[in-house]
């Protein structure tokens, strides 16, 4: 009965109606991305999506104002492209030009009249909560300006389509480099430190420097993006949600991002901060020092803990170091590398307050910070939840790479 649901939950209901609807069903999303734009537009001429975007807001909560500020997306001033313009690009989107299909949509690769490489990514609409997740995207990233941040070009809402146009990452994404048996050997230890030390300035920037305080939600290997000189980029900003500049944290219904990444708090409850952004970091952490995927960790290595709960038992049985991809492993950067695995599970510590923020992890990274805390793990902690343990009841999830265990840390 309503008068019998909490209050909290009564208050994200009414808040959330429109900007929260449910994350598409992967099956339902994978059955449409892979259609050819062309021609799911074909005979179709709507009207443009653009008169909608001038007035769709999205909303930034604080609890204890009950202050809401609306941002139009026309406001960005962000290059609108035309449908006539990027299917020229990308040769009517030829799936030779298909880079990558993701829960969303497809991205294609495309090049501008003037030779400018571009990435185009094609959301449908179609699906339920598209909508959503095309203003999302483009209200987080059009107005981020960070080296280590994907640049939005511009957009394009024509003939039931919505697309986003950004900067093109020709060495992909950072899964397939880091497990690619041919391309992880150009991922020697001063690479894998730089991307690690990038990750970590471009976290820091969407927490603290940018003009919006953006809590990423989805951070994971294959939102991380890299340039010709391997550089990241953090990218995928659907699920991305602005905090107000004196707002700590925030709660939703809906609990969506990757499994494997969230942290408990997030996960359990639905609260989400800087500290959850920070325990996915961790996780990004030992998965490109260790060069093993959490989520798959069990399944493919045969290990009775995922690598979170691997990483902790090898810290408490001091063999750290057996966790080191063995192609990058060095007795000169021994240290370094404990140094960073030590930090790795500093940030995916169960309790949210021992986390260290990105301003400190960046510190420790960079020897600033001499003397590194002790990580704790508390007794009969579950790294992971089960799967009839994970609380069902909270809708749909986006799930592009999951995994559901139950470890005991030790």
């Amino acid at each position: 009965m309503p008068q019998l649901l909490p209050i909290l939950l009564r208050k994200e209901l009414e808040s959330l109606q429109v900007l929260e609807q449910s994350v598409p069903q992967k099956e339902e999303i994978t059955s449409k991305s892979t259609q050819d734009p062309a021609s799911l537009t074909r005979g179709k001429d709507n009207a443009p999506f653009r008169k909608l975007l001038s007035v769709w807001p999205w909303k930034a909560k604080n609890r204890g104002n009950k202050q809401q500020a609306e941002v139009s997306l026309l406001e960005s001033k962000l290059p609108l492209f035309s449908y006539e313009t990027l299917a020229k690009a990308t040769d009517n989107f030829h799936p030779e030009n298909k880079i990558a299909n993701c829960g969303f949509g497809t991205v294609y690769k495309g090049i501008l009249f003037n030779g400018q490489e571009i990435a185009v990514k094609v959301l449908l609409n179609s699906a339920t909560g598209m909508i959503n997740e095309f203003t999302n995207k483009v209200e987080a990233t059009s107005k981020l300006q960070h080296c280590n941040v994907i640049r939005l070009l511009g957009c394009c809402a024509e003939r039931e389509l919505n697309m986003l146009v950004l900067e093109y990452m020709p060495n992909k994404s950072l899964d397939i480099c880091l497990f690619d048996p041919e391309k992880r050997d150009v991922l020697d230890w001063s690479r894998r430190a730089s991307i690690i030390q990038g990750i970590a300035r471009g976290l820091l920037y969407l927490h603290r420097n940018s003009r919006l305080k953006i809590i990423h939600r989805d951070l994971k290997l294959s939102n991380i993006l890299l340039d010709r000189e391997l550089n990241p980029k953090i990218s995928d900003f659907g699920l991305a949600r602005i905090l107000e500049s004196n707002q700590v944290m925030d709660v939703t219904w809906r609990v969506v991002g990757t499994f494997g990444y969230m942290a408990p708090e997030y996960a359990l409850d639905g609260i989400f901060s800087e500290k959850s952004d920070i325990f996915s970091y961790g996780v990004l952490l030992l998965e490109i020092v260790s060069g093993k995927s959490n989520s798959g960790f069990l399944r493919e290595w045969h290990y009775t803990l995922n690598l979170i709960g691997h990483a902790w038992k090898l810290w408490n049985d001091n063999e750290t170091m057996q966790l080191v991809d063995p192609s990058c492993s060095s007795e000169s950067f021994e240290t370094e590398i404990s140094k960073y695995l030590h930090v790795g599970l500093l940030c995916v510590q169960d309790s949210s307050t021992e986390r260290p923020d990105m301003s400190t992890v960046i510190s420790m990274l960079c020897g600033e910070i001499a003397e590194l805390p002790r990580p704790k793990l508390r007794l009969g902690l579950r790294v992971g939840l089960s799967e009839t343990e994970f609380p069902q009841h909270r809708g749909d999830y986006s799930v592009d790479d999951f995994s559901i265990t139950t470890v005991d840390g030790r």
